[in-house]
């Protein structure tokens, strides 16, 4: 085998494991965004309540951290160029709502006041803008776990049939929490919830389950034997 092969074999080689690096990367900061805002909340400042949403961590002496899990998770989305356009669409509608998601940030609920770092409060434009990105940043993600995640060109090894379930519980969990939370804005459900603070309990889930579907795929579980 000439030396040209054995280079291009090891390019080739490389580029799969950068691949699958950047997807773990992915999945870890979707897993670790809700857990490490709430306990740094927690630790760094006085606040010993659970905040109504994730959104909301911003405000919280986490909010630096926020931001910038957003948008690294932002940047890896646009450095994964997948498979075929579809992938790359996805992968960029989502990483562009990442930011959005980070820049735009939801009205500041002032029931929690002394949870923040800060009491600035944003526009409606910016409030509405965060809303419609955080569900489109999810529905994505959403997609690419059920409709590529699942996708394969060679054999359906076992362990691949298992990564597949797993790719599509994470993305129907995403749009169940989606519908979720969409749901509790109906006024008569959210007053009856409220004290139960659903919305960071379904964003959790759901970032989780992003996390959860990234890993899986960066073969951090159930790798081809």
């Amino acid at each position: 085998m000439s030396s040209s092969t054995n280079e291009n074999s090891g390019s080739g080689e490389a580029l799969i494991i950068s691949y699958l690096n950047l997807r773990k990367f992915v999945g870890i900061l979707g897993v670790a965004l809700p857990f490490v805002s709430i306990v740094g909340t927690y630790i760094f400042s006085d606040c010993r309540t659970l905040l109504p949403s994730i959104s909301q961590y911003y405000y919280s002496v986490m909010g630096d951290f926020f931001v910038g899990t957003l948008c690294g998770v932002a940047i890896f989305l646009f450095s994964y160029k997948g498979y075929n356009t579809w992938d790359k669409v996805l992968t960029n509608v989502a990483g562009v709502c990442a930011v959005a998601s980070a820049f735009f940030p939801t009205h500041i609920n002032r029931d929690y006041i002394l949870c923040y770092s800060t009491d600035r409060d944003v526009t409606n434009f910016s409030d509405i803008t965060h809303t419609i990105t955080s569900g489109l940043f999810f529905i994505s993600l959403a997609a690419i776990s059920i409709f590529l995640f699942t996708k394969s060109k060679g054999v359906m090894t076992a362990e691949k049939k298992m990564r597949n379930k797993i790719y599509r519980v994470c993305g129907y969990t995403m749009i169940a929490a989606i519908l979720l939370i969409g749901l509790y804005r109906i006024p008569a459900i959210h007053v009856y919830f409220e004290r139960y603070k659903p919305t960071v309990i379904l964003e959790t889930l759901a970032l989780i389950a992003f996390g959860f579907s990234w890993l899986t795929k960066g073969e951090f579980l159930l790798k081809d034997e």
